[in-house]
C-alpha cells in the first residue's frame, strides 16, 4: 500500500504551471519537523483542482496537510542520472485558521 500523510509548511510561493494538454500543475516542497533538530523537505506534486486549490489558498510558510502517494522518477542532468521522490497529492487539509478541508 502506497499512502503518505504529511503536515508541514510550504517551502516556496505557490505558482501554477500548465501541461501542454492544459492541466494545472503545481510543484512545491513541504518542510516537516522530524524532531527538535531535524527537518525533512518533501517534494509535492498536484494536478487540476488540487493544484488550483493550493495555489489559491496557500502561500510560502503556510501549514498544510497532505495525503497522497509516493512517486519516483529519474531524469538525465549533465550526463548523470538524477532520481526523484515526490508525494502526489490526493487530498489537502487546511491546518491554520478557520479554513475548510478538501477531499
Amino acid at each position: 500500500m502506497n499512502i503518505s500523510s504529511i503536515i508541514g509548511r510550504l517551502t516556496k510561493e505557490t505558482t501554477l504551471a500548465y501541461t501542454p494538454a492544459g492541466k494545472a500543475l503545481l510543484k512545491n516542497g513541504v518542510a516537516v519537523r522530524r524532531d527538535r533538530e531535524r527537518t525533512d523537505f518533501i517534494n509535492i506534486v498536484a494536478f487540476d483542482k488540487k493544484a488550483e486549490l493550493i495555489a489559491n489558498h496557500f502561500k510560502k510558510g503556510d501549514q498544510i496537510g497532505i495525503n497522497g502517494s509516493i512517486i519516483t522518477g529519474s531524469y538525465e542532468k549533465d550526463g548523470k542520472k538524477v532520481f526523484t521522490t515526490d508525494v502526489m497529492v490526493n487530498s489537502i487539509t487546511f491546518i491554520d485558521g478557520n479554513k475548510k478541508e478538501d477531499k
